[in-house]
């Protein structure tokens, strides 16, 4: 199987770094460190960490993932060892630690000096495009990163960690529904999706280009977009996963059927986008029962489009997998909506086209 032949280059280097966990500990697929997750208003209350930045005194910050497997058990987020792959571009900043634990490590206690942080100042723009989206090009993000940002830091020890930045003196980001500096909590909207047919609620905070973060309500971080490689999971090269978004799907707010952007922009609800991988890890080093082995929170958008003609006979429903999405491509009713991206050689969605935009979208919950 093409997954397996992929992973076998870096099974063992993985098996290195997580061989002193323990038996039957792992990454489960609803974030541990979650402390309430309500599923009526899609929304999850995180700790939040504290940094600075040059410009932007205090900062505050959410974790949601590691790239080594016992700080992101010991944390309760997310394992993702592809992010180290993004080591050495701009798509990592680089931060210094002042007030470690005893352990050497930054905690709820620390200060994280960070090159780069956010101008929250701004207010975001949407101007529907004629077919609604595309977007007309004068839409625009409202939180912005300073040069030099990104969500992902590095303190240079060889660990990548996604730490989306959320508020600071110049506001908060649109995601933060309630902040508590006093008690280091902050109260965030999730977004709902799909993964193999089950529900998936996700947290957008970063998007490479500014039309897509006006979209997701989320700051516009260029940097990201230099993460390696546009059109490719390979775990051996690539920090990045695709996400599958349909642009045409069926239209109206009470429509059991509704999904995609065109939708989300005429204000239905959510575009409810597929995302490829899980984070689910049972066994860092089983390729068929470590999920987190492929995963990433760069999600490589991947849009698609229901052809004229499947739309004009009546075809088109709702997509809650990647598998559904491939097939339908296959039997020539869905089509690439960016066809001059590079096409995906993932065999399980063989031929889909990548838009080289990346939108930072940590899962929070994946239903069992």
């Amino acid at each position: 199987m093409k997954r397996l032949l992929l992973l076998s280059a870096i099974v063992g280097a993985i098996a290195a770094t997580s061989a002193s966990a323990a038996p039957r500990r792992g990454i489960p697929s609803t974030l541990a460190s979650a402390i309430t997750l309500d599923r009526v208003s899609n929304t999850v209350t995180l700790p939040i960490f504290r940094g600075e930045a040059p410009g932007r005194e205090e900062i505050f910050f959410i974790l949601t993932e590691s790239s080594d497997f016992d700080d992101a058990v010991r944390r309760g987020i997310n394992w993702s060892p592809k992010l180290l792959n993004a080591l050495g571009t701009p798509a990592v900043q680089r931060a210094s630690l002042e007030g470690a634990d005893h352990h050497g490590r930054f905690s709820r206690g620390s200060t994280v000096h960070f090159e780069a942080g956010v101008d929250f100042s701004q207010k975001r723009l949407v101007v529907p495009g004629p077919n609604l989206f595309p977007v007309d090009a004068a839409t625009h993000a409202g939180p912005i990163g300073d040069p030099g940002y990104s969500p992902l830091f590095t303190f240079g020890d060889g660990v990548v960690y996604n730490g989306g930045q959320i508020a600071n003196e110049s506001g908060v980001h649109a995601k933060v529904l309630a902040l508590d500096p006093r008690h280091r909590t902050a109260t965030l909207q999730l977004t709902p999706g799909f993964y193999e047919g089950r529900d998936v609620l996700y947290l957008s905070t970063d998007a490479s280009v500014t039309q897509v973060a006006a979209l997701e309500d989320s700051t516009f971080a260029p940097n990201l977009g230099l993460a390696p490689e546009a059109g490719s999971g390979d775990p051996t090269s690539s920090a990045r996963l695709a996400i599958l978004a349909v642009v045409n799907g069926p239209r109206g707010a009470t429509n059991p059927e509704r999904q995609g952007v065109q939708s989300a922009v005429a204000g239905e609800g959510a575009p409810l986008n597929i995302i490829r991988e899980q984070t689910h890890c049972a066994e860092p080093t089983d390729t068929v029962n470590c999920s987190a082995l492929l995963y990433s929170p760069l999600w490589d958008l991947h849009p698609v489009a229901w052809t004229q003609a499947a739309v004009d006979a009546g075809l088109s429903r709702r997509l809650t997998s990647h598998g559904e999405v491939e097939a339908l491509f296959l039997a020539g009713l869905i089509e690439n909506a960016a066809p001059n991206g590079p096409a995906n050689q993932d065999a399980e969605i063989l031929g889909l086209r990548a838009a080289g935009v990346v939108i930072n979208c940590p899962p929070i919950f994946v239903a069992p």
